[in-house]
């Protein structure tokens, strides 16, 4: 039993659920006592004895709804409180005893009907919000429609026979061009599905087209239903989302290599593609010129084809040296800590069933742990797949020879 006086006391109250983290608040006065509770009412009871032989002069709240769980349990507490002459001020509601109380009686009651009533709403919200939770918690797909290419199941997403091949056939479009653009603009060509560059970003980006949970509390659980892409392509559609990033606004969808990546050596202007068609002369021809030249005369046009091959010479010289000064040791290392993470982690799940045998967790505990657990996992797998490939190498001596690359079409 505690003996010392608190002139300002807080009290937390709040849902393991709900809120992953501690709760805290910025007080509107210097508490000097805080008592918290997380899912039971352990803190309360002994702010409630405290209140009863020492009542402070003030009780802080974020929310008159942290008193109790239903409407009738928070209006008794909270006259109890004032009966005793606390000061309750929740800062939720704006509400102050003192100046509540100081209104006339009949204003007085009517202002705490609607203050109830809102709080009802409010513990109708968190209702709806633990069934939520507690589906997370089950790895049940979070409340909508589901996204195009899968339907509901009764406990996961399944793949919708009739759109998952539209999905497919977009993201290998997107892993052959690298263009958000080209495949968005493909989709509605071949399959008269129409959607906006930022929808096919989206797609690209999101964890259940590869077979995995995202959670509005930014979770993300693995291997919950059938996947669209692999590991494998999810990690080569980010790569090429991230060089996108680097490139000027229209050079990834561009179709030409070298749109918007080439400077003058003398004038450092861009250089744009100009093509030019000969007249009684088969063919086309490409140039690249400096379209704002600020030299006089203006530095002449080059011929495309010239620099597209002196360019895959070059990168076939200074490739191969680049790759051998990076140390491989390094790369091992990091897969090697990553792994290692995983199977820390994926132990401690395993431990979690011994420990809730045991009695040592409840079952809510257990899962909200297990929970946590596989969110962290996600985030060291996304990681893991980021890194190179392990055949860097041999790798490196296939795009290496120039006629690998002079196969390729201009947008491969």
């Amino acid at each position: 039993m505690e003996s010392s006086y608190y002139k300002v006391i807080g009290y937390l109250y709040c849902l393991p659920l709900l809120e992953l983290k501690t709760a805290e608040c910025n007080w509107s006065l210097p508490v000097e006592k805080v008592y918290r509770d997380r899912g039971g009412r352990l803190a309360l009871k002994q702010l409630w004895e405290i209140c009863q032989k020492q009542p402070p002069e003030y009780l802080l709240l974020r929310s008159l709804a942290e008193l109790g769980d239903s409407i009738v349990e928070i209006s008794d507490r909270l006259s109890q409180l004032e009966t005793w002459g606390i000061n309750v001020i929740a800062q939720a509601e704006g509400y102050d005893s003192s100046r509540f109380n100081s209104l006339d009686p009949a204003v007085s009651q009517q202002n705490l009907i609607k203050l109830l009533q809102a709080i009802e709403l409010k513990h109708k919200s968190l209702a709806l919000q633990r069934g939520h939770a507690h589906n997370r918690l089950k790895h049940l797909p979070p409340p909508g429609k589901a996204p195009y290419g899968y339907r509901r199941g009764q406990e996961k997403y399944i793949l919708d026979r009739s759109t998952a091949p539209v999905v497919k056939d977009f993201f290998e479009q997107f892993l052959l061009f690298g263009s958000v653009r080209r495949a968005a603009k493909y989709l509605e060509t071949r399959y008269g599905k129409k959607i906006s560059p930022s929808t096919a970003k989206k797609w690209l980006t999101n964890p259940v087209y590869r077979g995995d949970l995202a959670y509005k509390d930014g979770v993300v659980i693995n291997n919950t239903h059938v996947p669209i892409l692999s590991r494998e392509e999810a990690a080569q559609i980010d790569r090429l989302l991230r060089r996108n990033r680097r490139l000027p606004p229209r050079t990834a969808s561009a179709p030409r290599s070298l749109a918007g990546l080439v400077k003058c050596s003398e004038c450092q202007s861009c250089l744009t593609i100009t093509q030019v068609i000969k007249k009684h002369k088969a063919g086309k021809y490409l140039y690249l010129r400096s379209p704002h030249c600020p030299k006089q005369p203006k530095c002449k046009a080059v011929a495309y084809q010239a620099v597209l091959e002196k360019l895959i010479e070059q990168i076939c010289q200074a490739l191969p040296l680049a790759i051998a000064q990076t140390k491989p040791t390094d790369l091992d290392l990091r897969k090697e800590s990553l792994q290692a993470e995983i199977k820390q982690k994926q132990l401690i799940i395993r431990q979690l069933t011994d420990l809730e045998t045991q009695g040592i967790l409840d079952l809510e505990t257990s899962n909200l742990r297990s929970y946590k657990l596989q969110g962290e996992i996600a985030k060291l797998t996304e990681k893991l797949a980021q890194l190179p490939p392990i055949t860097l190498d041999k790798t490196v001596q296939t795009v290496s020879i120039p006629q690998f690359w002079l196969d390729l079409s201009e947008s491969e």
